[in-house]
């Protein structure tokens, strides 16, 4: 039988390209992190401008160091690796362009809308619809280009690291689109056709799986290509390989409730999640055995290769945070945890010791490789990278841990009085100050390190040829049973063996099946497709259909049309990154805070704003705890009425209008959602009006100043008064604006 012979070639050009996009927006996002750093030791540094805000740089932060560092790290690995794991080209070099600068251009857009304060408030899913949209176009565009690799490759099987490409480009489509739905209210607004609950929900099954799958399978794909390269060692264990990646992409998919423990979302569901989660420990570890196990026998060369030591750590930190993770979502530590820096400190170690350091050893790898030299331009500046780098880490993660520690135990402290010890939130802000300096260095050193990284791949990339060679290779093309076999048949020859207990143990055990699996592809796909589904509707379905796990409650009413947009300012600014929305039923929040939250409370607002984090004190019983003069003072000059606060001010919303020429287009978006608005439809810039004009000279009342009905300032006020009143309303009153408040503190005592 002749066995025909293809030649053909890789193309390097399109991995050249997404490595050096990976190394300037990592400079970028990292220095953006350390400026917002410094920002929590030095508010000054908000310079009192805007754009320049904590909240709008916090989300730019992550976006950058997410999906512009870590997603161009990613696509280069990716493009690299799979051309030679299946000995073909890449599916169409224009869709590889295409792909590149899409990306590129969604990252602008994010670089530039964030700061403008365009602003959906999910975490890690902040950007607004259109580019949401882009995200997802051009992610299909990506998958078009490696599927159409997997489908023309000339190897029979597909290797580990593809397997873990397959779950990350089926898993983030589907996070991406379920978590974004919304409804536009212009080009620069839109609002979750989830709320509440709902949103909350859907929120952290987007938000702990996109960790998982995109800052976790596409590196452990990663991990299990290149640092058998760089060992020149194969992969310990095929079987244990298999068993990592399906219980992982299985179990993981269960995990996001634990976020939520002890707010309005249902117990069940939470606790589902935290049992998910300590589950999780188990597969995380068989991965990172299986890589630290790779290097069996070449230990040696760990101590001569700062490359590998980079793999090393990396895999290390990938232990240490798959244990801490499932520890964290124990309800019990949860407790102490949450809304604190420990989850800072969790995040930090996994993203800079785990992701970083992978990142950073592969580029290290590829840059002579890709830009044809020797070797790569200073051994030593990459061991001087290494340490610093590693001391970095080590400065960020112990500091911050320790603070969301003493964060957690302040908050919860009672005298033997049975009073808060620490009434004051600030308190608690101020006791970490020399911890977050500590959080300064740590990231300055990180930063110096990838400093160090682009200054050595920018001085390989000098030393290159004139001209690139590109060599040709050789490889038998895959016959059509292997390369095209349908998915009917071969579930019709699986369905056989049933009858053959036997026989079919014997496979199982074996592992058989899957080596038939990794012939078929689309039936890989497939199964993968049916893990994460099939995981994601057990929590999603009962959580969306069974409507006594959201109980109504009579008093609740939609946002008056002032509300709404003060809602919107809250958003856009960003108040949600420092910021709560949730009392949890524990003694020492509800008495810090008031009554503890319930899940009817937030039936209209779409999106949720629990938060995930209390820099400042938590705001869902603020609504009458204050007077209006005492906020427009507290967003004019924070310091003006709690001395020691770090927060930014927020002069520049009484010097700008209030426009109200969006509002109808917003409240319709918002009925099309099922707001029950009805008058206010037709007549919301009026009531927004009327409502302004109340707030307005109510201040005047107080001793402030005149000429605040039109200001932005007047609407974030009218949405901050509101938070948290519904419970306390009396049922026959029908118009919020007019109902009255809690008690009002008319001097500048501070919570």
């Amino acid at each position: 039988m002749n066995v025909q012979v293809e030649r053909f070639s890789y193309d390097d050009r399109i991995v050249r390209w997404f490595l050096g996009a990976t190394m300037l927006w990592g400079l970028v996002g990292m220095l953006v992190g350390v400026f917002v750093a410094l920002q929590l030791v030095l508010p000054e540094l908000n310079l009192g401008i805007e754009y320049f805000s904590f909240g709008r740089l916090r989300p730019l932060h992550t976006n950058a160091v997410i999906f512009a560092f870590t997603a161009n790290g990613i696509f280069a690995g990716v493009y690299y690796s799979s051309q030679r794991l299946l000995k073909t080209r890449t599916f169409s070099d224009a869709l590889s362009w295409l792909h590149f600068w899409g990306w590129q251009a969604i990252i602008v857009a994010a670089a530039i809308s964030l700061p403008l304060g365009l602003n959906q408030s999910k975490e890690y899913a902040e950007l607004e619809w259109p580019i949401d949209i882009a995200i997802a176009l051009v992610w299909v565009v990506f998958a078009v280009n490696f599927f159409g690799m997997v489908l023309k490759r000339r190897e029979r099987h597909i290797y580990v690291a593809i397997w873990f490409y397959i779950a990350t480009i089926i898993t983030i489509a589907m996070l991406h689109i379920f978590n974004n739905l919304s409804v536009p209210a212009g080009w620069f607004k839109s609002y979750s056709i989830y709320a509440g609950v709902q949103d909350a929900f859907m929120q952290w099954w987007y938000g702990h799986n996109a960790v998982g799958f995109l800052l976790t399978t596409p590196i452990l794909g990663l991990m299990y290509y290149y640092l058998p390269k760089a060992a020149q060692r194969p992969v310990y264990s095929y079987r244990l390989s298999i068993l990592h990646f399906w219980s992982l992409i299985f179990i993981y998919i269960w995990a996001g409730p634990h976020h939520l423990h002890y707010t309005s979302l249902p117990e069940w569901a939470s606790t589902l999640g935290m049992v998910f989660s300590v589950m999780l420990w188990m597969p995380s570890w068989g991965g990172m055995i299986n890589g630290l196990l790779t290097l069996r026998g070449a230990w040696g060369k760990v101590v001569e290769e700062p490359i590998l030591r980079f793999f090393v750590v990396a895999v290390t930190f990938y232990g240490l945070s798959t244990f801490e993770g499932p520890l964290l979502s124990v309800k019990s530590v949860n407790a102490l945890s949450h809304y604190t820096d420990w989850t800072i400190a969790h995040v930090h170690g996994g993203a800079l010791g785990w992701v970083g350091f992978m990142i950073f050893g592969m580029i290290y790898w590829l840059a002579p490789r890709l830009y044809q030299t020797k070797e790569i331009w200073s051994r030593k500046l990459v061991e001087t990278h290494f340490w610093i780098a590693s001391i970095g880490i080590v400065l960020y993660v112990a500091p911050i841990w320790a603070a969301g520690i003493t964060q957690g135990l302040m908050w919860r402290a009672f005298d033997e009085g049975g009073r808060l010890m620490y009434p004051d939130f600030v308190e608690t802000v101020m006791r970490l100050m020399p911890m977050y300096w500590a959080r300064v260095v740590g990231g300055s050193l990180y930063l110096a390190g990838a400093v160090l990284c682009a200054v050595n791949v920018l001085a390989t990339r000098a030393q290159r040829p004139a001209r690139y060679e590109e060599p040709v290779y050789e490889a038998p093309a895959l016959t059509p049973a292997y390369q095209d076999a349908p998915a009917v048949s071969y579930l019709r020859e699986s369905g056989a063996h049933v009858a053959r207990v036997a026989y079919l143990l014997e496979r199982v055990t074996s592992l058989q099946f899957h080596r038939r699996w990794e012939r078929l592809p689309v039936v890989f796909s497939a199964w993968v497709g049916i893990a994460v589904v099939s995981a994601s509707l057990f929590e999603i379905v009962p959580t969306f259909l069974i409507r006594s796990n959201v109980p109504t409650i009579a008093t609740v009413t939609p946002y008056t049309p002032l509300e709404v947009l003060g809602r919107d300012i809250y958003i856009a600014e960003g108040c949600n990154n420092c910021h709560s929305q949730q009392v949890r039923p524990m003694r020492h929040e509800t008495e810090r805070y008031g009554e503890y939250s319930k899940a009817g409370e937030s039936v209209y607002d779409h999106p949720f704003l629990w938060g995930s984090r209390r820099i400042g004190p938590d705001l869902h019983r603020v609504g009458g705890k204050y007077s209006h003069l005492w906020h427009l003072r507290h967003l004019d000059d924070p310091r003006s009425t709690t001395p020691q606060s770090i927060m930014p001010s927020y002069a520049h919303l009484i010097d700008q209008r209030l426009e109200l020429d969006e509002l109808p287009r917003r409240l319709r978006a918002l009925a099309s959602l099922g707001v029950p608005y009805d008058r206010e439809l037709t007549e919301g810039v009026e009531m927004a009006r009327a409502q302004a004009q109340r707030i307005a000279d109510e201040i005047v009342e107080q001793g402030g100043p005149e000429g605040l009905e039109n200001r932005r300032v007047t609407a974030l006020i009218a949405y901050l008064q509101r938070l948290g009143t519904d419970l306390f309303r009396e049922p026959e009153h029908p118009a919020p604006a007019e109902l009255p408040r809690q008690a009002r503190r008319t001097d500048d005592a501070t919570d």
